[in-house]
């Protein structure tokens, strides 16, 4: 009787779907998105003068930056200057680093505004996004140079007129692109100036049998991180009439980048062979040729995030030449003999 009276009030009354009251709306009290790096965080009217200068990318300036501290303390070594030389001159060519980096990827942007926005990876620059105008670039470029100035003539005369002759080098770099496919070794020959100006800062002028292979093994270097650095690019580059050495070299990149790693190395060698340099630079070569070797061997050059990884990665080769190069200074500033 009980289950016959529960079924007939089941009948009678259906089972009603009681209604879920929606959640209360949660008002946003922002009005712009979370920042994506810390350049997000500057107020939006001078944002995209710092993602112009690429300073969220620092590796481009440290790239810049170590030929000029080889350069540095290698002279600093043979002329057996005190560490305080070394580390003044470190600093000043650091900031210039940082400063005329920056103005490059100026000139560049300049040049390339048209080209950036058919290109994936480059589209969002400032400049091919219309975030800021030609003639504003060309504003914030004459302040660069003018701090970029600003540091040079706290050098000596012939170091001067050496570091602004590469002027010219940098200006031309961008169009390089268009003519021919070897843009990566005129980069090589601005981005390695370093080389040359770091010596004459410190001793008044360039010591030439030395820092020519010096240099030249810094061309080859910039030849291997920047031709990994154009296969990200290289599918929107046929496109677009981009050229390069990663378009150049193409199935053959790995050996060609493996004999130029050879030649960096062995130039650099070569220059510490002539400076009479101590057991801690060639100790510091090894492990930059160690790294090459590793980022050659994992680098997939079809893969645009792991030719990121591999031309990071080449910085720490160049990080490496340069810790040698200054641990020989120091053990010779200390008395210490190897």
């Amino acid at each position: 009787m009980l289950a016959t009276g529960l079924a007939q009030k089941s009948l009678r009354t259906p089972r009603q779907n009681t209604p879920i009251a929606p959640r209360p709306l949660v008002r946003c009290t922002s009005t712009t998105s979370p920042p994506t790096t810390w350049v997000d965080r500057f107020p939006s009217s001078i944002r995209p003068y710092i993602y112009l200068t690429r300073v969220d990318k620092p590796i481009g300036t440290l790239l810049l930056f170590y030929p000029c501290a080889w350069s540095i303390t290698m002279a600093s070594y043979a002329h057996e200057a005190p560490l305080t030389t070394s580390l003044t001159y470190l600093g000043l060519f650091g900031l210039g680093a940082l400063v005329m980096r920056g103005a490059g990827c100026t000139i560049n942007d300049m040049w390339d505004k048209h080209l950036d926005k058919a290109v994936e990876r480059t589209r969002t620059r400032p400049l091919a996004r219309g975030d800021i105008t030609r003639r504003q670039a060309l504003g914030f470029l004459a302040g660069q140079l003018t701090v970029g100035l600003g540091i040079l003539l706290q050098l000596n005369t012939y170091s001067i007129l050496l570091g602004a002759s590469s002027l010219s080098l940098v200006t031309i770099y961008p169009l390089m692109k268009r003519v021919t496919y070897w843009p990566q070794a005129v980069l090589g020959l601005a981005f390695n100036w370093g080389a040359l100006l770091g010596w004459s800062a410190v001793a008044g002028t360039v010591d030439w049998h030395i820092c020519v292979p010096l240099y030249a093994g810094g061309v080859c270097w910039t030849l291997v991180y920047d031709t990994i650095y154009a296969h990200q690019d290289k599918i929107d580059d046929v496109k677009v009439g981009i050229r390069s050495t990663a378009l150049l070299f193409g199935g053959y990149t790995r050996p060609i980048l493996s004999a130029l790693s050879a030649s960096t190395m062995s130039l650099i060698t070569y220059a510490g062979v002539l400076n009479a340099q101590g057991a801690p630079f060639y100790f510091g070569v090894c492990l930059g040729a160690a790294q090459l070797v590793r980022i050659l061997w994992r680098t997939d050059f079809d893969s645009r995030a792991s030719c990121w990884r591999g031309f990071v990665g080449c910085g720490w080769s160049g990080f490496w030449v340069w810790v040698g190069a200054f641990v020989d200074h120091a053990s010779m500033a200390a008395g210490m003999v190897w």
